[in-house]
């Protein structure tokens, strides 16, 4: 099998199943991003989708439906092999397999994490149906060791919105809408993932210096944003073609040169962050959020106020005053929180 070493990445010009079996070692991998064939005769996606394909790489190698569901066990049994515990996966799939990479899922020991839903800005059009315009992501994790998740990789806790909402939360939330790249007049793959897309999931998923898997290299994307965010990529192509079209581009590329373009997330150190609540700390707690109170402060306010003075987050807040209750016989009408919430 040819391969290629650049950037301290290895790229296979061959089958990922075999490949993976004979080069990859167990457990060598923190992340791994891969978007797996079509099944769906995608090497004639052109005739439903309407598209010019002249600067569309010819070679794209299809799986028969026919194949698929046993296709699909034999790859992710191979991804859950090479992935070390705590490591991560992501899959992007349609809805036409769906039920055999979730099948092949379910045969393993990997544990869903998410099931999240990428909304993308272009869709085949229809007459007497709705139109399809999202893939799935599968997020998975190997067990048996601490996962990568960089909390606050792309947005503070305390980042807020024009409107007050919490631009982490936003960030994290389970539907993604991130629009399709054009590029009119590029030699590209027939299917290629957004880069926004990718530095999303290896920013919260993987730390500099990070392997990063892609068993379908296509047009070498995966590949590029790891590359470009200091992250070291390992791949499978089956189409030589696709291959050798793509590895001299692949040789311009400088490791790291995605950074300088990261946003700095605004990070505030909050000193009892995830620490536990003693009977002492919700008692200061409501002495205080009723003192605070009687000086006729909003509730925005009043916890954003605890937070600060308290070094506690503000759903952290939150949840405690919801919690609190004092000693019987010490009851207050001010001590009742319930109503307030």
């Amino acid at each position: 099998m040819k391969s290629i070493t650049l950037h301290n990445s290895t790229f296979y010009n061959g089958d990922c199943i075999s490949g993976a079996a004979e080069h990859l070692p167990d457990n060598s991998f923190d992340l791994i991003i891969t978007d797996p064939p079509y099944g769906i005769e995608g090497d004639k996606l052109q005739k439903h989708y309407n598209r010019k394909e002249e600067f569309v790489v010819d070679g794209y190698v299809e799986i028969p439906q026919a194949e698929y569901a046993a296709f699909s066990m034999q790859w992710i049994k191979q991804a859950e092999r090479v992935l070390r515990p705590g490591g991560s996966i992501y899959i992007i799939s349609g809805y036409t397999n769906l039920i055999d990479i979730l099948n092949a899922l379910h045969n393993t020991r990997l544990k869903e994490i998410n099931h999240i839903i990428w909304k993308y800005n272009f869709g085949v059009f229809t007459r007497q149906k709705y139109v399809s315009s999202h893939y799935h992501i599968l997020f998975y994790e190997k067990p048996g060791g601490n996962r990568t998740f960089n909390l606050e990789s792309r947005f503070g806790l305390v980042e807020k919105t024009d409107d007050d909402r919490s631009c982490n939360n936003a960030d994290r939330e389970d539907v993604w809408v991130i629009n399709r790249e054009y590029k009119p007049g590029q030699i590209k793959n027939k299917n290629e993932l957004p880069r926004k897309l990718l530095t999303k999931m290896i920013q919260y998923s993987s730390n500099e210096g990070d392997l990063v898997g892609d068993f379908f290299l296509g047009g070498f994307s995966t590949a590029k944003v790891a590359i470009g965010l200091n992250r070291r990529a390992i791949g499978f192509e089956i189409s030589r073609l696709m291959f050798d079209t793509k590895i001299p581009e692949m040789e311009t590329i400088t490791p790291g040169y995605l950074v300088p373009s990261l946003r700095s997330p605004t990070i505030k150190e909050t000193k009892n962050l995830g620490q536990p609540w003693t009977h002492k700390d919700y008692a200061n707690l409501t002495l205080k959020f009723n003192a605070l109170r009687t000086q006729g402060k909003t509730k925005k306010q009043i916890i954003a106020e605890l937070g600060e003075e308290l070094g506690r987050g503000r759903w952290a807040i939150v949840k405690a005053l919801q919690k609190s209750d004092p000693e019987p016989g010490n009851k207050t009408k001010n001590d009742t929180l319930s109503d307030y919430f």
